[in-house]
């Protein structure tokens, strides 16, 4: 079949324009985004479980989860660029272990063109790291270092923990964390005080059930078998709390349900917001 001239200059035409308007909302999209990822800014994520959130994930595969939910807050504000949230953080993890499990090397070293890093650490660090005021002060000086170096033009953002462990232990964690950014002259994201103010309208909104399988009555099998997850029953909410609340330790699991992945999006997408809004205007 031949093809007419006229057809040739048509569709080059075309080719030319869609070039065109893609080159053009990639610019529009994101002033001053380092990744050319579909034109969005790109936001890293570093954590433990209290950012994962492998437990909701694996209860609610659907989500939707911490990075999308941040997404779509961050996008509802209407005058903010499209942005990109990876979440790279992993149950149980703590700073040196990221560092010396190469993990860190092989899902955060070489992600192109990062724009913002989130980091929140501590909670494994205290409970597993000898010496934990010395070595985790040097170890978040350390990851930050590599940070720097493999994202020079990145926004490193250390945060606090959320109220997990105990008053004490939190203030430990989140003295030792604001006393690293001093030092690193680094602006800190402080999420402690929104999640406490949450927890004021109801203790368990927040977090999941996670019970042993063992411990709970014979005669609540049958019922609880929907919930079932290996050696443990995992409960995003309060769905079993009136049958089974009674039981010692059913409230003890402080792991954020997609209720306080939400407080932690929605508080993140508030603070960032600010951040891109104050780029912009430089």
């Amino acid at each position: 079949m031949k093809i007419s001239p006229h057809r040739v200059f048509y569709v080059w035409l075309v080719r030319c324009c869609l070039a065109a308007t893609i080159a053009i909302g990639i610019f529009v999209s994101a002033p001053g985004a380092l990744a050319e990822h579909e034109g969005k800014l790109q936001i890293l994520l570093l954590g433990d479980s209290t950012t994962e959130g492998s437990v909701p994930r694996r209860i609610k595969p659907e989500g939707p989860h911490l990075e999308k939910v941040l997404e779509q807050l961050l996008a509802a504000e209407g005058d903010l660029p499209a942005c990109n949230v990876i979440n790279s953080s992993l149950s149980g993890e703590y700073i040196r272990r990221l560092l010396d499990s190469g993990r860190y090397d092989r899902d955060a070293a070489k992600l192109p063109g990062l724009d913002y890093v989130f980091i929140r650490y501590g909670l494994n660090d205290r409970a597993r790291r000898d010496d934990f005021t010395v070595n985790f002060v040097k170890d978040f000086h350390e990851l930050l270092a590599q940070l720097r170096k493999d994202h020079p033009h990145a926004r490193l953002i250390p945060m606090t923990v959320i109220p997990f462990a105990n008053e004490q232990a939190s203030r430990e964690i989140n003295d030792l964390v604001r006393d690293v950014a001093k030092k690193e002259s680094l602006a800190v994201f402080d999420i402690y005080p929104r999640y406490v103010a949450e927890l004021e309208k109801g203790f368990n909104m927040l977090n999941y059930r996670r019970f042993p399988l063992a411990k709970v009555p014979d005669k609540y099998h049958e019922l609880v078998v929907p919930f079932v997850h290996g050696p443990s029953i995992e409960v995003m909410g309060n769905e079993l709390d009136g049958v089974l609340g009674h039981l010692p330790g059913w409230f003890s699991d402080r792991h954020p349900n997609l209720a306080g992945y939400n407080v932690i999006a929605d508080e993140t997408a508030k603070y960032l917001g600010e951040l891109i809004r104050e780029k912009q205007t430089q």
